[in-house]
């Protein structure tokens, strides 16, 4: 069955932008910007586009497929012409063609069917293609699992996304003081240690916008390392590269043969 729409992603992206190119940069390690180059790409759940807008400099083609908010990224898109947007279940889509390059950033986690999911991106990459995930871990991520998420079920899901949009900016400046204090010091067993360096580097807004996420999502799966590693792990890809990204998250990434 096809994943139904969910209006929490078109609110989502409607209301923040992401323009974050260093994050980017390092959920696609050990891949670069320079592997997209004069490829085909497709893009599977491009959100609001963020992503796409990174790779389209550099593609020869972008296809870029989501359920939920494809017309705010092709909005956000339009002076591209490399681009062509598509509303779509990617784990349903059927293009008709396959792609040098096939990615998907901080999407998977979020679907009815992961692994049907990535089986459907393997089946649209070409061979010799690439192929390039990041997703949020169970490793790393207890408190979110077994608090953040069963409080936002209980308590946020009714909640417009204006007045979640408020309540993570409150959260967000909370925060603040701990992450610029306590976290400084060499502290590295306090939980989210790592993530929160990136947290100083990073601007009010996009901050609130990884509070928003958190609290927004309408379901997420928390991946570990046996369950990643099973996605390109039966033969079909070499050059298969698994590695933690701040304590929290997978980047996963394979040459398909």
């Amino acid at each position: 069955m096809p994943q139904q729409k969910q209006v929490e992603w078109f609110e989502q992206w409607r209301l923040a932008q992401d323009h974050e190119l260093f994050l980017f940069r390092d959920w696609i390690l050990p891949n670069t910007l320079e592997d997209f180059k004069d490829k085909d790409v497709l893009d599977c759940g491009c959100g609001g586009g963020q992503h796409t807008s990174f790779v389209a400099p550099y593609a020869r083609s972008v296809t870029a497929v989501d359920l939920n908010s494809v017309e705010v990224a092709k909005e956000r898109n339009k002076d591209f012409k490399n681009v062509a947007f598509f509303e779509d279940d990617i784990a349903e889509m059927d293009l008709g063609r396959q792609f040098d390059v096939v990615f998907s950033i901080g999407v998977i986690h979020h679907t009815d069917n992961p692994e049907k999911t990535v089986a459907n991106m393997v089946r649209h990459t070409a061979p010799g293609g690439r192929i390039i995930l990041w997703v949020y871990s169970r490793e790393g991520n207890f408190l979110v699992e077994h608090l953040v998420e069963p409080f936002r079920k209980a308590f946020l899901a009714r909640l417009s996304r204006k007045t979640l949009l408020v309540l993570a900016r409150c959260v967000t400046a909370l925060m603040y003081p701990p992450i610029h204090t306590v976290y400084v010091l060499p502290l590295r067993f306090l939980p989210f240690y790592e993530y929160f360096g990136n947290f100083r580097k990073l601007s009010f807004e996009r901050n609130t916008l990884n509070v928003f996420d958190k609290l927004n999502a309408p379901q997420v799966q928390f991946i570990d390392r046996r369950r990643a590693e099973s996605w390109l792990g039966h033969g079909g890809f070499r050059d298969i590269s698994i590695t933690p990204y701040k304590g929290v998250s997978w980047r996963i990434s394979g040459t398909k043969q």
